[in-house]
């Protein structure tokens, strides 16, 4: 199996890149977003749980948040493997998922981490926000947040891979073609 974390700050490009690496190597696209979305949705014990939390303006905690993935893992039996986005954000949260991979008899193959600047990470934002209409894609203040806050709280993530060897950086600025394929670089050599 093919396991990547798709790693990088608000506005990296995760997004575009993720959708054509999914396309190009047949993996399954893994959101936690997504997921908590269609678990309570589905009306799922896990479903009524998170929102029985977020309601309550709590986060979901990571056993949640684990269980919903190994859900996901299990309704994908044959996949050639998955795109981690949004997940893991913390140590211990990359932690629980090298745990329930393990047990699953596979593993993290590569953190892939888009590497990209604040002040066009803010551009970017910035842009996006004008057509997207999110809200916080459209201040600049809170853009710079959002980017504080992963430099602070998930970039950290970054070092328990590189511990493991299994930690790659790709320059996320340039043409979308150019930085794909060298995404694809790594790909192929993890293969």
């Amino acid at each position: 199996m093919l396991n990547i974390v798709l790693f990088g700050p608000p506005g990296a490009g995760k997004g575009t890149q993720s959708a054509k690496l999914i396309e190009t190597y047949q993996l399954v696209h893994l959101s936690t977003g997504d997921l908590l979305r269609s678990e309570i949705a589905g009306g799922t014990e896990l479903g009524l749980k998170a929102k029985g939390l977020m309601d309550a303006g709590l986060l979901v905690p990571d056993e949640v948040v684990i269980g919903m993935i190994d859900n996901k893992l299990a309704q994908n039996p044959t996949a050639k493997g998955f795109i981690f986005d949004g997940f893991p954000r913390t140590i211990p949260q990359a932690q629980a998922l090298d745990s329930l991979l393990t047990n699953r008899g596979t593993g993290i193959s590569a953190m892939i981490a888009l590497e990209v600047e604040e002040k066009e990470l803010i551009s970017r934002l910035l842009i996006r926000g004008q057509s997207s209409g999110r809200t916080d894609d459209q201040n600049e203040e809170l853009i710079e947040n959002r980017v504080k806050e992963y430099n602070t709280k998930t970039a950290p993530v970054a070092s328990f891979y590189k511990e493991q060897n299994k930690y790659f950086s790709v320059y996320g600025i340039g043409e979308i073609e150019e930085i794909f394929s060298n995404l694809c670089a790594i790909m192929d050599k993890l293969k």
